[in-house]
């Protein structure tokens, strides 16, 4: 074995961890989660990153990353995580990102599986928090409040007796408009005018449809309206903003800075939905965030539905040290999954009698694996290449 491999080896899990509560939207159904963890070990220390692929945000799925992983040399990562001082290739992936200072081409969740992976690492090799890690010298609150999603699993009713308090709503749409003004509605005439409410179409609107609905909405009491039709529709968007005035946060249609760039040109949106594994990894999200900063429009840092541990301490590490979100998602794992099939320790909490979420205590993502990912083990990387884990390895 090289000398640059030594004492180097990576694990991936593929986690279907079975929820709680289900989540449908009009994109998706979802009764399992769907990420991929891998776990870096270098001398004795862990980096453990995630990401969540889906197809309909990306056209990556959990399948082709894992094939795309298996094609990234990771002894040549490793020796460069080995013989590159770890503050000096912190400050590389600063100035340069993951893929230039690793030399590591792929799409947004293979380099955001390999990016977390290895913030983490370096987070414990330096003992600094993933937000010192990404914004350094940023002030860092000591709470966030996130906002509360009404999927199509759960009535307005339900959710509203059961969810609060509101910061923030956003409510999934139907395939039925006037179900949607009456949520709305309902929403409007319990929590009155202070809190946003926007509607989360999932592309599931068409440019005929658009106008109307959105008018609808409007006088029901709508803040926002996401991802209304097919991804970059740039001028259909720009005719309703136009047309409405209602607002457009956009998510699908921007998954890199130059999409952002694309719906500013075109007056197609008056937010982004930052995700860290939607948009490339933790770094790429905060340059997002950047530019919607100067570009003077606004964002909300988002997640993934069902993530499992470090994408969700990722993005809070971002909203922690952004007071000008929009909203905050912040992810809903202790709603999702019971606690013996958490993978993660500590699990990532929320205060839900205040619906607020406070920074994580430790280095990089401040959480470790639990016995319980080796269920969803199933290839390890030693001596230069990829196997497959036996049912020795995986068994508790």
């Amino acid at each position: 074995m090289p000398d640059s491999a030594a004492g180097s080896s990576a694990r991936l899990y593929r986690v279907a961890l079975p929820m709680s509560v289900g989540f449908d939207h009009p994109a998706a159904r979802r009764s399992t989660s769907d990420s991929l963890v891998l776990a870096l070990t270098l001398d004795g220390l862990t980096g453990v990153g995630e990401c969540a692929p889906r197809a309909y945000v990306t056209g990556e799925t959990s399948g082709s990353v894992s094939e795309a992983l298996r094609r990234v040399p990771l002894d040549k990562l490793f020796a460069r995580l080995r013989t590159t001082p770890a503050r000096q290739l912190l400050d590389r992936l600063r100035e340069d990102g993951f893929e230039a200072t690793f030399g590591v081409d792929g799409g947004n969740n293979l380099i955001c599986l390999l990016e977390t992976a290895v913030l983490d690492l370096i987070g414990h090799q330096l003992g600094l928090s993933a937000g010192e890690l990404v914004w350094p010298g940023a002030p860092v609150a000591d709470k966030v409040a996130i906002s509360q999603v009404l999927d199509l699993s759960i009535g307005a009713e339900e959710f509203l007796d059961t969810r609060g308090p509101f910061h923030f709503v956003k409510v999934k749409a139907s395939d039925d408009i006037d179900r949607d003004v009456r949520t709305v509605t309902a929403i409007r005439e319990r929590l009155g005018p202070a809190p946003p409410v926007m509607v989360d179409a999932n592309m599931s609107w068409t440019p005929a449809t658009a106008v109307p609905y959105a008018r609808r909405l409007r006088a029901a009491g709508v803040t926002l309206i996401e991802e209304p039709l097919p991804r970059r529709s740039w001028e259909d968007l720009r005719t309703l903003r136009r047309a409405t005035g209602v607002g457009v946060l956009l998510d699908e249609s921007v998954c890199t800075i130059e999409d952002a760039r694309a719906a500013v040109a075109h007056e197609a949106c008056d937010a982004v939905n930052v995700r860290v594994a939607k948009n490339g990894g933790l770094l790429r999200s905060a340059r997002l965030i950047e530019y919607a900063r100067s570009a003077g429009i606004g964002f909300q840092i988002g997640v993934q539905v069902a993530e499992t541990g470090p994408l969700i301490n990722a993005s809070r590490a971002l909203a922690l040290r952004a007071p000008d979100a929009l909203a905050v998602e912040g992810g809903q794992s202790d709603r999702f999954f019971s606690e013996a099939d958490t993978i993660v320790s500590p699990r990532p909490a929320v205060d839900r009698t205040a619906n607020t979420v406070a920074p994580a205590d430790g280095p990089g993502f401040a959480l470790r694996l639990e016995a319980a990912a080796e269920r969803w083990a199933f290839l390890h990387w030693t001596h230069a290449d990829w196997h497959p884990t036996t049912s020795e390895e995986t068994s508790p």
